[in-house]
């Protein structure tokens, strides 16, 4: 199950927002709001049922600043952005080959092992 939302458009703490949004969601999308690769990554995880978040940059008011946030965590300007439990995934590719080594199913249960031993 997916959620969409964005941040508040707030031009203060840009890297607040970012940060707080991704540690409140375990597995979170910044990406714009059609993209192919962003459609891809949300069939995968839909079929592998896990709940995520996706944010619309390209709705953002002050998307500028929140890119170049972005680009100081992750070195990189393209939109798509995909974290898991805070560490940034590459890409789309990156993403499918995680799935494929089974790497994310492992992130994804690493978690619920987690988050469920100590809730």
């Amino acid at each position: 199950m997916h959620t969409s939302s964005s941040l508040r458009n707030s031009a203060t703490a840009p890297v607040n927002q970012i940060q707080e949004a991704i540690s409140d969601n375990y597995v979170i999308i910044f990406s714009k709001t059609f993209c192919s690769y962003t459609t891809m990554v949300n069939m995968l995880l839909h079929d592998m049922n896990v709940n995520y978040k996706v944010v619309g940059f390209d709705m953002l008011e002050y998307r500028s600043q929140i890119q170049d946030v972005f680009y100081k965590v992750t070195s990189e300007r393209s939109v798509l952005k995909i974290f898991v439990n805070g560490t940034f995934i590459e890409s789309t590719i990156d993403t499918y080959r995680l799935h494929r080594e089974e790497k994310l199913l492992l992130l994804f249960h690493q978690y619920y092992f987690f988050k469920f031993r100590h809730d």
